[in-house]
């Protein structure tokens, strides 16, 4: 059973969607959808548990070896960001239920979809095969993105698409250029094959090179991050709290061919250039949070603004600066989500005021004015929950580097800025009312929607009371991911390796 279970987090979705393909009806389709989630979360749950003993799992699909075959590597960092994106799915399949998945056809298999993406992407050994995950998640999110109709959401849908089909054309011409250089687009292999003599090297660099732009443009790295506040804020709130996760997976897929495959051979790629950029983001970010008119995009923005502080690790190489990244990303992602959900319920609160930063009629659920409390205390990055942990993890493996003092000028510096828009903006959602203005009945609010909502707002002070052992795993992960040996001796043996670099078993 545990040599297979690398190819579960797969098959449970695929299998699902194709299910709920079956019959249109929406309550069968919620159900069947509610159940295979929650199933994906034990799944990716066991699967975590399994990978923290330090052995890396491959699965070879049809019994074909690497380099030659299609290969699925678990190991702690792979088996942490499923786990993630199931939880996440979980609670957005959860809020959605409530009736924004009636809005437009199709919802439920296309939510699985995106999930099968973004798990493939997490698991997968092989960059075409990367490729292939990314575009089945891109596919998935265009229509989702259009959701539920209007013009805003059409526009932003456009642009999103034009700009992915570049990024998509580009990833193909990096790969093909790779595969013409190296001969291979096994991850393993790739590394493996470029630190031998025999071939172009300044190829394989400017291949290299347009890859992580690849992976820049999805994580939102400025100059190529104007499309994702506009994209975000047009989107459906739970939607948007699912693509919460979408730029880890460039974020991630950074780290992984940095550790793998660049750091013992082109450790100066990344240099010079990466760390500046994050730094603009994170800026632009701060900004574009202070002058946000309303929740939704206020969410889109502090989006933003963790993947411009998380793309300040691979440029680091280090295992404590990528260890304090995998927990800020952890806690940033769920954030990032429950604001999100959290819009959506005020907006139906507010009536034509919606969560735009405007006085309106007061809020009758007691409960938002916590949930808001707590979401924007953890964004600001304040004790004493999950975002303050992640934050003072992040500056303190930060202080040595060149960069440090620019890192901490900057991260504190926004970080001010991002508490007073959010002290203001809460005055206008929670506090601030229109004279004799009567507050709007409650009925739309569903009990998915308060259960999704609650649980996202409860991982801020979760992972601050489980920030021990989260750091302790976040840091095992992190020095599996740099001590890469086991990884590519896995992969190349197509079976599972000890953290010596030994096989267990094949």
């Amino acid at each position: 059973m545990n040599a297979n279970a690398p190819i579960l987090p797969l098959l449970i979705p695929l299998l699902t969607a194709l299910l709920q393909m079956v019959s249109a009806r929406l309550p069968f389709q919620r159900v069947v959808g509610l159940l295979a989630t929650a199933l994906l979360v034990l799944v990716t749950g066991w699967l975590t548990l399994l990978a923290d003993d330090g052995v890396v799992r491959v699965y070879a699909l049809g019994d074909w070896s690497a380099p030659f075959g299609i290969v699925l590597v678990v190991d702690r960092l792979a088996a942490a960001m499923t786990l993630l994106t199931a939880i996440l799915g979980l609670l957005v399949l959860l809020y959605a239920s409530a009736g924004f998945d009636q809005e437009g056809l199709h919802f439920h298999p296309l939510f699985q979809f995106q999930l099968l993406g973004l798990l493939g992407a997490f698991l997968t050994g092989d960059l075409f095969n990367l490729f292939v995950f990314f575009e089945i998640m891109l596919l998935a999110s265009y229509v989702l993105l259009a959701h539920g109709g209007g013009l805003a959401r059409t526009r932003a849908g456009v642009s999103y698409v034009v700009l992915n089909l570049v990024g998509s054309a580009l990833f193909l011409i990096a790969l093909g250029l790779l595969y013409g250089v190296l001969g291979t687009l096994n991850l393993a292999d790739v590394a493996r094959v470029v630190a031998l003599p025999g071939h172009d090297r300044s190829l394989a660099r400017l291949a290299f090179i347009l890859l992580i732009a690849v992976f820049a443009l999805k994580a939102g790295l400025l100059p190529l991050s104007f499309w994702l506040p506009h994209t975000y804020t047009a989107a459906g709130a739970p939607v948007a709290a699912l693509f919460a996760i979408m730029t880890k997976v460039g974020i991630v897929a950074m780290l992984r061919v940095q550790a793998v495959a660049l750091a013992p051979t082109m450790p100066d790629l990344l240099d010079h250039w990466l760390t500046p950029l994050a730094l603009a983001t994170i800026v632009f970010a701060a900004l574009g949070a202070l002058a946000a008119a309303r929740l939704r995009a206020l969410a889109a923005w502090l989006v933003l603004l963790s993947a411009g502080t998380l793309l300040l690790t691979p440029a680091q190489a280090s295992s404590e600066v990528s260890a304090a990244a995998l927990y800020y990303l952890m806690q940033s992602t769920l954030a990032a989500a429950a604001f999100f959900l959290l819009s959506g319920v005020i907006a139906q609160q507010r009536g034509e005021r919606a969560d735009h930063f405007m006085t309106g009629p007061p809020l009758r659920s007691a409960w938002l004015a916590i949930a808001f409390l707590v979401l924007a205390t953890t964004a600001a990055g304040l004790p004493p929950f999950s975002g303050f942990v992640g934050k003072l993890m992040l500056l303190t493996t930060l202080r040595d580097v060149a960069a440090g003092p620019a890192i901490w000028a900057v991260v504190l510096t926004t970080g001010f800025i991002v508490m007073a828009a959010l002290a203001r903006d809460g005055c206008y959602l929670i506090w601030k009312h229109r004279a004799k203005a009567r507050p709007l009945p409650v009925e739309g609010i569903g009990w998915q929607q308060t259960t999704a909502v609650l649980l996202l707002v409860a991982a801020g002070p979760l992972l601050a009371v489980l920030a021990k052992p989260l750091s302790d795993f976040s840091q095992r992960a992190a020095v599996q991911l740099h001590t890469p040996g086991a990884y590519v001796a896995a992969v190349l043996h197509s079976g599972t390796v000890n953290p010596d670099g030994r096989e267990a078993t094949r």
